[in-house]
């Protein structure tokens, strides 16, 4: 006789296995941590099947546990995707997300285009600003979906990647020659700091060429090559090239691309979006590892 899944078993063994863990999958699903290991238990024991290898630190899949999640990440979609369509409110309104300005590229424009095709009555509203000020209106309530650039992750979120911050110019500048090095920075990005303290002990001399908080003045400044910025490593704006300077400036620190997400249960779209903005980001990650 045919049985039938728990989906809520299986979305919480689908959130633990793409957060790494049963703290965050709680956060993002709005959830105990305690709920989410009894509904780990109950997916287990229905399955007869050890999904979670427990015998060391943090949080593996079995080989039973890999093959359920790719099964299942297919039936939460299907779920999803069910669920808005014979909900037609669900699929009507809009959605806010929120950028940092300087990871709009490469794969924000592909995720907008992605969500637009597949649910045409449903609106993405792309708010683009600096990490500090997407957190507080994330808290607010005001932003359902957003990424972050920071050093490390707080509660509830979850980190994409981490790369290191590398120095940007014009496609075949050379004001990267320059000394004193002419910087182009807005006024509260969180990565000027960091990157003045680092040729500072290096011994380099740096000028403070464009104080702004337009994103697009920087961006022109660096491109007509009167100066130089540094942002998160392929992350750079199709007008810019990471700089091949062969050790002429320091090496700069990595930084972890972060997502927050709100948990809502009358709109799951909201982890539609969320999932779209995983797969992405684990797509260029696979793709890197090759």
């Amino acid at each position: 006789m045919p049985r039938n899944l728990d989906l809520t078993a299986l979305r919480a063994f689908v959130t633990v296995a793409e957060t790494g863990g049963v703290t965050r999958a709680a956060g993002q699903l709005n959830v105990t941590q305690s709920a989410v290991s009894m509904q780990l238990k109950r997916l287990e024991e229905s399955l007869d099947q050890p999904l979670l290898d427990r015998s060391g630190r943090g949080v593996s899949l079995t080989a039973q546990g890999e093959q359920l999640l790719s099964y299942g990440r297919r039936m939460l979609a299907l779920n999803d995707e069910i669920w808005g369509l014979m909900r037609d409110d669900a699929f009507e309104g809009e959605l806010h997300f929120g950028v940092p300005h300087d990871i709009v590229y490469p794969f924000v424009p592909g995720i907008l285009q992605r969500f637009a095709a597949e649910h045409p009555r449903m609106r993405v509203q792309l708010m683009s600003s600096f990490t500090k000020d997407l957190k507080a209106r994330f808290a607010d309530g005001q932003i359902d979906v957003i990424l972050t650039t920071e050093a490390g992750v707080d509660p509830g979120g979850e980190t994409l990647s981490s790369q290191p911050l590398g120095w940007v110019g014009a496609p075949g500048g050379a004001a990267w020659r320059q000394r004193p090095l002419r910087l182009a920075f807005e006024n509260s990005c969180i990565f000027r700091p960091v990157v003045q303290k680092a040729l500072d002990d290096a011994g380099i001399s740096w000028d403070m060429a464009v104080n702004s908080e337009s994103t697009r003045t920087v961006d022109a400044t660096v491109s007509a090559d009167l100066a130089v910025h540094a942002g998160i490593v392929g992350h750079a704006s199709p007008y810019l090239e990471n700089i091949d300077h062969g050790g002429a400036l320091p090496a700069l620190p990595s930084v972890n691309v972060n997502m927050f997400a709100r948990p809502r249960a009358d709109n799951p779209l909201i982890e539609v979006l969320a999932r779209y903005v995983r797969q992405a980001y684990r797509g260029s990650a696979a793709i890197a590892a090759q």
